[in-house]
């Protein structure tokens, strides 16, 4: 991932409605959701979630698939992962051992990303 790419992303996930929404998918993965759950969830308009939804999924963020009627959302997981990689790739100025918090809050497995804040932890 580069600096452009990175960028591009936050800047499409800067709306609150925006971060609501990918949180949410990120949080059903694989399966996603609908686009009318995605609305009755956050109590949005379909025009302006359609709005929002749109502008995601040309930033990559979130993949549609047709469903008879319906459109699926997924969170694009290898993308966030990609982000989050790029965000903490010099961390610690090329010391890992100093980065254990952070290695232990972010785990990989089968494919799916858990992120456990380490603000919440006791």
């Amino acid at each position: 991932m580069n600096r452009d790419i990175a960028t591009q992303l936050f800047e499409s996930l800067s709306s609150g409605i925006r971060l609501d929404v990918y949180r949410m998918l990120v949080r059903r993965g694989r399966e996603g959701l609908v686009a009318g759950q995605i609305a009755s969830a956050l109590d949005l308009p379909p025009a302006n979630l359609s709005f929002h939804l749109k502008a995601m999924t040309q930033a990559g963020l979130v993949t549609v698939e047709q469903q008879g009627r319906f459109q699926r959302y997924r969170a694009n997981l290898p993308l966030m992962v990609d982000l989050v990689g790029y965000l903490t790739a010099e961390c610690c100025a090329g010391h890992p051992e100093q980065c254990a918090e952070l290695a232990d809050a972010l785990q990989c497995a089968n494919g799916r990303t858990r992120i456990r804040s380490t603000e919440t932890q006791t």
